[in-house]
């Protein structure tokens, strides 16, 4: 799932390519995408795109005081071609979700791969009303220490949770989470309302260098490339078997319904295994 760095870089990389634009057209291939209807997707033809930026993991274009924006949820992603077909695509059961066309042939694919469909799409006259963005809590890049504090304390229940839950923290998912708390050598498991001042200071300066980091490296970058350097970048998040960069041990797993985190047993627990939430208590 793109997540904070990579939603920064592709609204970067619109800035870049098709701001200035007008966008002469939208073809909506996957009906069940667009979330909204008044006004149509169609109402964006012939408006100039005047910005592009992001609501946490809300991707935001804004085409004339009209905003089209897009959450690229788990299978999801921007695809920018030079040169766009001029014939409209055929709707059908492909992943392709909605093109956006630009006056100079230009333009993006939205796709989503797979039989389960969290794409969506909005066009709206103010982003807040998208009710994704209304429930977001505050920019995990704009969070001062004694804000993460606070929110944390707040909050009955593990670090892990509550580095992914939007209305919390906006902009970190699975990923980046795994990835944080690496660098804080924090358990996923560890239990937010007793959180120390040390740890909430130590979580804070690894929030901000790591999606720091990542947006660095990631800025820049053709939107083809995004996924491969986010990649290249993670240190335990999807490494299971591998070796810690940090200190050897073995990435460990904890599998869920339907998703997992990685960690490294040596950084972060203490050298002890997390037990299997199905089957066994959590590791404090």
């Amino acid at each position: 799932m793109p997540e904070l760095p990579e939603v920064e870089a592709l609204s970067a990389f619109l800035r870049e390519r098709a701001v200035g634009h007008v966008l002469t057209r939208v073809d909506l291939c996957a009906v069940s995408a667009i979330k909204t209807f008044d006004p149509p997707h169609t109402a964006l033809a012939g408006l100039e795109v005047t910005g592009a930026g992001r609501h946490g993991k809300f991707l935001d274009l804004d085409v004339s005081g009209l905003h089209l924006v897009v959450h690229l949820a788990r299978a999801g992603w921007l695809h920018w071609r030079d040169q766009l077909p001029p014939a409209p695509p055929k709707p059908g059961r492909g992943p392709l979700a909605l093109r956006v066309h630009l006056d100079d042939g230009a333009g993006f694919d939205l796709t989503e791969q797979g039989t389960k469909k969290g794409l969506s799409v909005y066009v709206v006259r103010d982003p807040t009303t998208v009710p994704g963005v209304a429930r977001l809590g505050p920019d995990a890049m704009q969070l001062s220490a004694p804000e993460l504090a606070e929110i944390l304390r707040g909050h009955r229940g593990q670090l892990k949770g509550a580095l992914t839950d939007q209305r919390l923290i906006a902009g970190i998912g699975n990923a980046y989470s795994d990835e944080i708390l690496h660098v804080a050598r924090l358990s996923p498991f560890k239990q937010t309302h007793s959180i120390s001042d040390t740890d909430v200071e130590t979580l804070h300066v690894a929030v901000r260098t790591t999606l720091t980091d990542a947006v660095e490296r990631s800025i820049g970058q053709a939107a083809a490339r995004l996924k491969s350097e986010k990649r290249s970048g993670l240190r335990v998040h999807a490494r299971t078997g591998l070796p810690c960069p940090v200190c050897g041990d073995t990435v460990r797993e904890v599998s869920f319904a339907d998703r997992s985190l990685q960690y490294c047993p040596a950084c972060q627990t203490g050298g002890k295994p997390l037990a299997d939430r199905r089957t066994s208590k959590f590791l404090r």
